[in-house]
């Protein structure tokens, strides 16, 4: 545990950086469409009520996540965002098209303060089953763009092996709680323990993939260097 404690601390210092770098975390409101975004990237989103207690002050990262995995994917780090985020206009949103509008759906269901027998059910859905889940959809939206997050630019080739996925699995293994001894354990009163998948709510992230693994210390030496990059092209 002493050693995963000092590279929580070194990955926050990090992140320290790569906020001072973009001008500060954001959130996904209308006018984040406008801002020079990289062609690809990994994100890290936080929750101000969810504050680290072990590594040091500040938020806690709460899920990270990148896109274009897939070898000839398109899906630009924009795209991938404004999925999570839903609609500008009517405040909906597509929780078919996002896992993680999807697991803060199921959190919000289970909280007791909706309730929505399709949410979840199958890839698409009808025009009538759609708009029975507008209320909950809303509140997704609501509950997702009030995170404030960060972005580190990795311009590389969709693919398995691209170094944003080892970025994302690695933040998430050191980050996860699954199976440890908990470490900036989430408040008593995160969301996230309502949720129905037994991974977010032990690992304290609103991930599922990735947090029963192992990080490699390593890539917060990659992580240092890729920060750096983008300080130099400021």
């Amino acid at each position: 545990m002493e050693e995963r404690l000092l590279h929580l601390r070194l990955f926050y210092s990090l992140l320290e950086r790569l906020e001072q770098v973009i001008g500060g975390a954001r959130t996904l409101t209308e006018g984040s469409s406008r801002l020079a975004w990289p062609q690809r990237g990994v994100y890290f989103f936080q929750e101000s009520s969810e504050l680290r207690t072990d590594s040091g002050s500040g938020p806690r990262i709460v899920r990270v996540g990148t896109h274009a995995l897939a070898s000839g994917s398109g899906t630009r780090l924009w795209t991938r965002l404004s999925q999570h985020r839903g609609q500008i206009r009517s405040g909906a949103g597509n929780h078919r098209g996002s896992i993680f509008r999807l697991i803060v759906g199921t959190a919000l269901i289970n909280h007791g303060e909706f309730t929505s027998p399709t949410w979840g059910n199958g890839s698409n859905a009808p025009r009538e089953t759609r708009q029975q889940e507008v209320s909950l959809e809303r509140a997704v939206s609501s509950v997702i763009c009030a995170m404030p997050f960060l972005w580190l630019r990795i311009d590389d080739e969709p693919s398995p092996a691209s170094l944003r996925g080892y970025i994302e699995r690695n933040a998430i293994g050191l980050l996860s709680n699954f199976g440890k001894r908990p470490l900036d354990s989430p408040s008593a009163n995160w969301l996230g323990y309502s949720c129905n998948r037994e991974r977010v709510r032990k690992s304290g992230l609103w991930n599922s993939n990735h947090v029963d693994g192992k990080y490699d210390p390593a890539f917060l030496d990659q992580l240092d260097s890729l920060i750096s990059d983008m300080e130099r092209s400021r």
